[in-house]
């Protein structure tokens, strides 16, 4: 008699879930072991879109939660209820969710309310300051809580699970988002912006969204491009806002005006990877990228004060330079103005995996649930 496929939900919500999970999904539809369900929340809308179309990935079920400046209780309420009805109707056997939101927080713990195993991809990463980042560190380490497995993408994330005394089993993976970023890559994205010659510039590509940078900090991350303009003159900055009013809009105020300085739309993943790729350098708050642009050559300043990913510090592809715009103009300038301090973080080997992990994540996933 043949056995039923096992029933897998992987949840997400929003973009970096999508791109880091991307891979995982094809390698459990590849396998005929598994009858997988992709649920969306709607933390996010068109980004997460984005993404799905760019990996040719359909939505099996959409919660739809999104709202106008939705707040984090409204996100994980509206989550947790909506999960509980489709976890009961569709009876899932694993849950997989990655990374630290609040979506993957939700989606963990109606899991667990279900008694249903959790696998967490992305498990194990830490700063050790629970308001910093906020709410992401505090969403991991719950997750970690109360998964079964845990899918680990370093030796140090391995490490800091065991650390924690956590139930379940610890497997080191490597990352994801290697795994998408190289499938994306390997097609050689274009990236056009109106007005932006990428001949002609060194282009400085910067993300900022991170909550504990509103207010002060962005104004000061700001200054600090301005003042990295102003001793580059060859130099130019791209930056994709992020659709929360609260950035975006400081930022506008204090940097559209400057011919140099190019405010576009999120880019698309297609595109950031293609602007990754043509970039000099990145300026970012942002965990993921952390992890993507050294698989591309490109050094990352991280503007942030704690990192929950110092392996990239460590392997010299990443620098944590803070907020302070003194800082951030004298990081960028040595790397744009000495050659021999490029090379070094651009040729500096990446810790974060070889783009195997999701083959190895549905190969752990059948040992855990008796197929291998």
């Amino acid at each position: 008699m043949t056995q039923a496929p096992i029933r897998v939900c992987i949840t997400l919500g929003t973009r970096p879930e999508a791109i880091k999970l991307a891979p995982v999904i094809r390698a459990f539809q590849q396998d005929p072991a598994f009858q997988t369900q992709v649920v969306l929340t709607g933390q996010h809308r068109e980004m997460v879109a984005q993404v799905m179309q760019l990996f040719d990935l359909q939505a099996d079920r959409d919660l739809a939660i999104m709202q106008p400046r939705q707040t984090l209780t409204s996100i994980t309420s509206r989550s947790l209820e909506g999960l509980e009805k489709l976890f009961q109707e569709l009876e899932p056997q694993l849950v997989l969710v990655q990374g630290d939101t609040t979506t993957a927080f939700a989606a963990a713990l109606a899991a667990f309310y279900q008694k249903i195993p959790v696998g967490h991809v992305e498990a194990g990463l830490r700063t050790d300051n629970l308001f910093n980042p906020y709410p992401e560190e505090a969403n991991r380490r719950l997750i970690s809580q109360i998964a079964q497995l845990h899918f680990a993408p370093t030796p140090l994330a391995v490490d800091n699970l065991r650390a924690s005394g956590v139930v379940g089993e610890v497997h080191l993976t490597g990352n994801t988002v290697i795994d998408a970023l190289l499938t994306v890559a390997d097609r050689q994205p274009d990236c056009p912006i109106a007005g932006l010659d990428w001949s002609r510039h060194r282009v400085l590509l910067a993300t900022v969204h991170r909550r504990e940078n509103w207010g002060e900090p962005l104004q000061d991350i700001a200054q600090g491009f301005l003042s990295i303009l102003e001793a580059a003159p060859d130099a130019a900055l791209l930056l994709p806002l992020h659709r929360n009013p609260t950035v975006r809009e400081p930022l506008q105020a204090l940097l559209r005006q400057h011919p140099r300085v190019f405010l576009t739309e999120p880019l698309d993943y297609s595109e950031l990877v293609g602007a990754i790729q043509r970039s000099t350098l990145l300026l970012t708050d942002s965990g993921g990228l952390q992890e993507e642009a050294p698989s591309l050559g490109k050094p990352v300043l991280v503007l942030r004060e704690t990192t929950e990913r110092p392996e990239a510090v460590t392997a010299g592809t990443a620098k944590l330079i803070g907020t302070q715009s003194d800082r951030i103009a004298q990081e960028a300038l040595t790397l744009l103005q000495d050659p021999a301090a490029y090379a070094t973080m651009a040729n500096a080997a990446n810790p974060f995996g070889d783009g195997q992990a999701s083959g190895r994540i549905v190969q752990l996933s059948r040992q855990f649930l008796g197929l291998a």
